[in-house]
Formats: structure tokens, sequence, C-alpha cells
């Protein structure tokens, strides 16, 4: 089985709705999204996808998430915009662009800071 990751980032505010402490608060992050590929088999090329195809799809997903307040986005209406539930939705929005027969996102990092982060996998 074949992996690679593409690590990108984007930078949005959020705030956390029931939850007491300082991230009930409006606050930012410059968010690093690492994305993970596993698949079977190498294209013609000897690539399991390229990584520019991969960086392209996850930027266009995070220009809606770029510089925003996450809590107005329509997921996150009436979901916390947490680093587990950013991290889910990027694992959904790109397994519908890239998976197929060979190819699968099997995890989706976000990170708020250096030293915290969440993983969805599927």
């Amino acid at each position: 089985m074949f992996e690679l990751k593409v690590i990108t980032d984007f930078a949005a505010a959020h705030q956390l709705r029931n939850f007491r402490g300082n991230c009930e608060k409006l606050h930012g992050h410059n968010w690093k999204v690492e994305v993970i590929l596993s698949g079977d088999k190498l294209n013609e090329a000897g690539l399991l996808i390229d990584f520019r195809e991969v960086k392209e799809t996850t930027d266009g997903i995070l220009k809606e998430l770029d510089h925003s307040f996450l809590n107005d986005l329509p997921r996150f209406k009436n979901e916390n915009p947490s680093s587990e539930n950013i991290a889910a939705y990027l694992f959904e929005k790109l397994s519908g662009e890239l998976n197929d027969n060979h190819l699968k996102v099997t995890k989706v990092t976000a990170w708020e800071s250096d030293s915290a982060c969440a993983s969805y996998s599927g």
C-alpha cells in the first residue's frame, strides 16, 4: 500500500458554542491541514496521484474557509467549528472529490496551533 501526505493552510476565526473557556470567545488561528491518501496502484507515471492535484483540490475547498468566520458557514451554523469537526468536514469533501477505485483519502488532520490538532479518518 502506498501513502502520501500533502500539507497546506488557511486562516480563519471561530468561537465554540456551549463551551466554557477561552475558546468560547471570538478568536482566530492560522490552521495547518494535513491530507493523507493511500492506494494500492500507481499510475503510468509511477505516482499514486500528482501532489499538485491533491494540493489544488484541497486549496479549492479551503477557499470557502480561508479568512472567514467559520461559525457563519452552512456546515457550522448548528455544529461547532472545532478542530475535530473541521477535520471531518474536510475529510468528507476531499473524499468526494479524490476517492476512486485505487485511491482513498485515509486521514485529515486540522492543526490549530503547533501543538494542538485533531484528525478524522474514515
